[in-house]
């Protein structure tokens, strides 16, 4: 079974997962919500596309950093 979506590696984590960037809907990547100072924060210090898990983690750091 072949997925019509291509599969790649998170840039920070390394792990793998479907990018549906031709449907971002649908993809992994739109179920975490960043403000716009967010992703900028994020496209600063990486180029492709990250997982979930690092999306929402790097979110939490960047809030961090903002209440010190």
């Amino acid at each position: 079974m072949h997925s019509k979506h291509e599969i790649i590696r998170c840039e920070r984590c390394n792990a793998a997962f479907e990018c549906k960037a031709n449907s971002y809907t649908k993809c992994q990547c739109s179920a975490v919500q960043l403000t716009l100072n967010e992703t900028q924060y994020i496209s600063e210090n990486y180029d492709g596309c990250l997982c979930a898990k690092c999306l929402l983690e790097i979110q939490k750091e960047y809030r961090e950093m903002m209440v010190d």
